[in-house]
């Protein structure tokens, strides 16, 4: 079984949800891999914040040579936050991903603060689809609810076009605990759910509960980590 087949069967006939945490850098993969994890997803928000970037601003480049940093140090297949693809054409895209090593990636459905037209954007993940067949697990980011449209039939819609279009799991960022039942009714296949770390939000056992079936953290990991460093370090120079 190659890591891409490995790596989607992790989705599928689960009686908990698949969590994946985050690495930002080849270290952090180790770490995770070492506490038992099979797979793993990076953030790019923590992997920018890793390489002296703001969150979106990171260089293509720069991602995915961090990428492949990170893919390259564990033997676990590994998926790629890439945003919203970089503005490169799906050919360049797949052929990106594939040269990194990763066997998956998380597309968002915005640019900029802004929401991209669903029917354009589904015809952009058709074609990515189609250059990767079946050697990259698609994870397509519904951003409605980020950017301030919390209508749950406007995220099943997008949500919906995007699996036609050849998604293998939807990711509603921000969508609110008590909607997650609704779109989980609303739409086929695994749904992605971000979870927060700071022990306010629900546990993963709750979101398992309300139709998540694939968890991520987003930076929380690298920000916790972060905080802990912080915290050493001023008790270094109290």
């Amino acid at each position: 079984m190659t890591k891409a087949e490995a790596f989607r069967a992790l989705h599928h006939d689960r009686a908990t949800p698949l969590v994946l945490p985050g690495p930002w850098d080849a270290a952090s993969a180790k770490a995770l891999v070492a506490a038992g994890f099979p797979a793993l997803a990076t953030p790019s928000a923590g992997v920018a914040a890793s390489l002296g970037h703001a969150d979106g601003e990171t260089p293509a480049d720069e991602m995915f040579a961090a990428v492949a940093r990170i893919a390259r140090a564990v033997d676990v297949p590994v998926s790629a936050d890439v945003e919203d693809g970089y503005g490169l054409t799906p050919k360049e895209l797949v052929e990106r991903l594939l040269e990194a090593g990763v066997v998956g990636c998380n597309l968002e459905d915005s640019r900029r603060g802004v929401l991209k037209d669903p029917r354009e954007h589904a015809e952009w993940l058709a074609e990515v689809r189609a250059e990767a067949g079946d050697r990259l697990f698609l994870n397509a980011r519904v951003d409605t609810f980020v950017r301030r449209v919390p209508d749950p039939e406007e995220t099943i819609a997008r949500a919906r076009r995007y699996v036609a279009a050849g998604a293998d799991c939807v990711y509603p960022i921000g969508a609110p605990v008590d909607v997650l039942p609704r779109l989980r009714a609303g739409v086929e296949g695994p749904l992605n759910v971000f979870a927060r770390l700071d022990g306010d939000g629900p546990s993963l056992a709750e979101l398992g509960a309300r139709g998540a079936t694939r968890i991520t953290f987003g930076p929380g990991l690298q920000q916790r980590a972060t905080a802990a460093l912080r915290e050493i370090a001023e008790g270094l120079v109290s």
